[in-house]
């Protein structure tokens, strides 16, 4: 029997990132997942996803001691662009800037690509003597009481621990194994994701592009063999994704290139296309005996707003603040209640509000789209609600 503070389940971004904030902090932690992490762009299963990480996440980050590993490769993102090529033909026919200028001294967030996060975030847990890694081992087993949790992973191993972070994804095993239940609501919707390089440099402009099915994204990304770069997430009804990623490469550039409303000229594929699924899901509850769900397990939004990761390390924030103020309550039924009144409502307010971000996105009918072209205009002509806006999207305040 191995004994721990805590015992991180799942090693995405978000459990590499809770494994290291704790490790920090000084508690002793082991984090497993089944499926190893894939540390290169073109190795086959690496996710061409970003992140982009905002203002307070990346406080989150320099507390970890990740931020000083991953600076040197993030993209700042100083305006969010939303534009509406919801007219008859695919082209801008509104555009809309948020500057972060307006609101901080800072960039709204910083963007790096997730299959990158992962080589660095795997390279500090190495440095740290209290964080045990084992990638290719997973959670077999979870057993609760009231002063520990004993945990039976998937090669045998038993591990005493005193809280368990359950950061294993929509399909959480803990979740499943502490019996919570969740709410999943379901689009019919897929992304593509992928990323391009272009003609137009974009200027550390984050843009999503609105017509039907879902938005169109492109985040800044370093330039890429001397050329402006971008990541880019194709949201669209399913079938129309599975047609998208089945042309060959030139016909895809040209769709494309037409779905960008050619803003930045001809969009040139630089990696393979990946598709993923499109819910949002919310837990009953973020917490359990001895279990502090946080990340996927805990909820999925579409990938508007960058709201995704940055909830999640708003949940990793929350978990540890009540960890280094009371770390002999670590785990206990008073920290874990503390920390689901914390989160719930906020995190179902959250998903709440993507969920109607998204559905106005995907509208096809030509007037209902006009709608959503003069909501915006009407949003974004009052400074007070523009700024609002901005600072509610970035978690330090609330829309009113």
């Amino acid at each position: 029997m191995i004994e721990t503070d805590v015992l991180v389940s799942g090693g995405g971004v978000a459990g590499l990132t809770a494994a290291a904030a704790f490790g920090a902090a000084g508690f002793s932690v082991i984090c497993v997942d089944p499926t190893p992490p894939v540390t290169e762009m073109q190795a086959e299963g690496s996710d061409l996803r970003t992140t982009a990480f905002l203002q307070p996440s990346r406080d989150f980050l320099i507390r970890a001691g990740l931020w000083d590993r991953l600076e040197p490769h993030a993209s700042a993102l100083q305006v969010m662009r939303i534009v509406d090529a919801g007219g008859q033909e695919p082209e801008p026919r509104s555009s809309h800037d948020f500057n972060a200028a307006d609101i901080s001294d800072l960039p709204f967030g910083w963007n790096l690509p997730n299959w990158l996060l992962s080589r660095e975030m795997v390279a500090r847990l190495a440095e740290m003597p209290n964080v045990d890694f084992r990638p290719g081992t997973g959670t077999a087993g979870v057993l609760t009481r009231d002063r520990e949790a004993l945990v039976t992973l998937s090669d045998g191993t038993r591990i005493r621990a005193r809280l368990i972070i359950a950061a294993d994804g929509r399909k959480s095993p803990v979740r499943e194994a502490v019996g919570i239940p969740v709410k999943t609501t379901r689009y019919g919707q897929k992304a593509l994701a992928f990323a391009v390089t272009h003609d137009v440099p974009h200027g550390n402009v984050s843009t999503e592009i609105h017509r039907s099915g879902g938005p169109f994204t492109l985040v800044p990304l370093p330039d890429h063999e001397g050329r402006p770069s971008s990541a880019v997430v194709w949201m669209e009804r399913g079938p129309e994704v599975a047609r998208l990623a089945a042309l060959p490469t030139a016909d895809f550039e040209a769709e494309m290139t037409a779905r960008s409303a050619g803003l930045w000229g001809p969009l040139t594929l630089i990696t393979r296309r990946t598709v993923w699924p499109i819910i949002s899901q919310v837990a009953e509850r973020m917490e359990a005996e001895r279990v502090a769900l946080v990340a996927e397990a805990a909820h999925v939004v579409p990938p508007i707003g960058a709201q995704g990761l940055n909830m999640s390390l708003g949940d990793m924030r929350a978990l540890l603040d009540l960890a280094e103020a009371s770390p002999e309550d670590l785990g206990s039924r008073r920290m874990l209640a503390a920390y689901h009144k914390a989160r719930h409502g906020e995190v179902r307010a959250r998903v709440a509000g993507i969920d109607a971000l998204n559905r106005a996105s995907m509208v096809s009918i030509q007037g209902l789209r006009d709608m959503r072209m003069r909501a915006l205009r009407a949003f974004y002509s009052v400074k007070p609600v523009r700024t609002s806006l901005m600072r509610a999207g970035l978690g330090t305040g609330r829309a009113g």
